[in-house]
């Protein structure tokens, strides 16, 4: 199958273009949003090769994978296809709603020839999808493997621009629910978050590539997620996979992710806090914690279970 998709979320295109089909990924001089092209931090087979603009009118194309609302006009300019009508399409939606959290009409709600694919059903439930047709096929991931060594006695998270999404990434509540806990910051545009928070305790580790990121994230011995509203983070779902325990804010997708013997959800800062504090005094608890959390990730977010429900998915769409 030959597959139109833009390179937009790094991990998530990552594991789908593993799928074994063509994935053809729109590249221009800029590298910019709309052609960024091949991932340069994150390994990708050969089946994903870039593709100008000005090729796509010609190009052999059996399904558009679209992810965000534009490029459903941007289809159309640059293949002369419609998507939906004239060349089958399908719409992942990544996010929950950024409006009203139970009443934002999602901007294909109207459309009925291009189904709405939600990446977990908490998302799918939030939006309103009007007309559309929905679907949920959950995150697979690429498995790092089994490399938390919990060595340092230090607590890690991943967020992309700390700063600037600390109400929905949870930055704000960093401090609470580490307590006294030294905490290691990675992902893009945290250097200027230590200053942020006022705490000389955080150190920050920017743009690592991601396999110099999961080398140096599974040191630490628990990864917090503080997430108040997201869609469930696929840096979450590494680092049950590296083998570390997890302490979770009890926002959104958290909780059905996180089952008890994997880690701690809750909404209390406090008791988050003192789950930090536990694990990184126990590096066999830590290590006992995220040997669970790992089966747990493997069994509900395993490549091959992720890459069979999208090949039904765009074999149906194709008709």
């Amino acid at each position: 199958m030959r597959i139109l998709i833009w390179h937009v979320h790094g991990s998530w295109t990552t594991a789908f273009v593993r799928g074994g089909h063509r994935y053809l990924v729109p590249v221009n001089a800029e590298r910019d949003a709309w052609g960024r092209g091949r991932a340069r931090t994150f390994p990708w087979p050969d089946d994903a090769v870039e593709v100008a603009p000005e090729e796509l009118r010609d190009a052999e194309i059996d399904v558009a994978v679209l992810q965000r609302p534009s490029e459903v006009e941007l289809v159309e300019r640059w293949t002369g296809r419609r998507p939906g009508t004239d060349l089958p399409a399908v719409y992942v939606e990544h996010d929950t709603p950024r409006g009203p959290a139970a009443a934002t009409r999602h901007p294909l709600a109207d459309r009925t020839d291009i189904p709405i694919v939600h990446v977990t059903p908490f998302n799918e439930a939030m939006w309103d999808c009007g007309r559309a047709p929905t679907t949920v096929v959950e995150h697979g991931i690429v498995d790092p493997g089994h490399r938390c060594t919990a060595e340092l006695p230090r607590a890690g998270v991943v967020i992309n621009e700390p700063v600037r999404r600390a109400r929905i990434a949870g930055t704000d509540l960093l401090p609470r629910i580490t307590g006294g806990t030294p905490l290691d910051v990675f992902g893009m545009g945290v250097r200027d978050l230590p200053g942020w928070l006022g705490d000389d305790r955080v150190r920050v580790h920017e743009d690592l590539p991601q396999r110099d990121l999961h080398a140096e994230l599974a040191r630490r011995r628990v990864y917090v997620h503080p997430y108040r509203w997201t869609s469930l983070g696929l840096s979450l779902l590494e680092a049950m996979q590296l083998g570390m325990p997890v302490v979770a804010f009890g926002a959104t997708e958290a909780a059905r992710a996180v089952p008890p013997e994997a880690g701690v959800v809750s909404t209390r800062p406090d008791v988050l806090a003192d789950a930090v504090a536990k694990f990184v005094a126990d590096p066999d608890l830590a290590r006992e914690t995220g040997a669970a959390a790992r089966r747990t990730a493997l069994r509900e977010h395993s490549l091959g279970r992720f890459h069979a429900a999208w090949d039904r998915l765009l074999e149906e769409v194709r008709g």
